[in-house]
């Protein structure tokens, strides 16, 4: 049953990934990729939250499934590099710095959110 929470968790986490970078690709319009950095950020702050004040299983549903398909390690690689090789080095190691920052800001945020929700 835990490879269910998974499933369920990946299934609402991926679309929504998905769908977060079109909104914001569609309002942004800029060469920073605004979409992978907030989905990120929103699953790091997520996840500190689950760290503090779930059960097991929440944490196989939230933390593994829908964190881990919200959130995207292999595409800010990806979207950094492409960044780099555009010529555009400065956003580059802005996305690397900013996302570095507000994830671990975000996930301490949760962290500490949920230490004051028990």
């Amino acid at each position: 049953m835990n490879w269910l929470a998974v499933l369920l968790g990946a299934a609402v986490g991926a679309p929504l990934r998905y769908l977060t970078d079109r909104a914001l690709r569609a309002r942004r319009g800029s060469a920073f990729p605004w979409g992978t950095f907030a989905v990120n950020v929103a699953g790091s702050f997520v996840l500190g939250l689950v760290a503090g004040t779930t059960t097991a299983r929440a944490h196989l549903l939230l933390g593994t499934g829908l964190c881990g398909a919200l959130t995207t390690y292999s595409t800010f690689s990806y979207e950094t590099l492409k960044l780099y090789e555009d010529g555009a080095k400065r956003l580059a190691v802005l996305n690397v710095a900013g996302s570095l920052a507000a994830g671990l800001g975000a996930v301490w945020l949760g962290v500490e959110a949920a230490a004051g929700l028990r």
